[in-house]
């Protein structure tokens, strides 16, 4: 899997992230997943066309030492669609960004 990873987390990074996750996304039924949704304005001609699939979504993973930011736009709704993809390079710097504001915003240095 492709994925931005950010590893090193002391344990009071991982619970200021794990607090602000819970507080701003949405979170799997799946421990320590939460689903950030794409800015509709990303998204590909495919993934506009297809409403029924909506949100597009990426995964972060939330461990005590690491947060993973996935590089595959997902849809919650199916298990596999023609909409889901590896990200566009835009796609990608968006999540990338997303991730360093949230550590920027906690004042977590890595």
């Amino acid at each position: 899997m492709k994925q931005y990873l950010i590893d090193g987390l002391r344990l009071t990074d991982y619970q200021k992230l794990k607090a602000y996750l819970d507080k701003y996304l949405k979170a799997s039924p799946l421990g320590g997943i939460y689903w950030l949704e794409l800015e509709k304005e990303l998204l590909t001609p495919i993934q506009k066309e297809h409403q029924g699939c909506h949100p597009h979504v990426f995964a972060l993973m939330l461990e005590e030492a690491y947060l993973s930011c996935e590089f595959l736009v997902r849809i919650k709704k199916n298990i596999k669609c023609d909409c889901m993809d590896y990200a566009t390079k835009e796609q990608r710097n968006w999540i990338i960004d997303q991730a360093d504001a949230i550590f920027e915003k906690l004042g977590i240095r890595i």
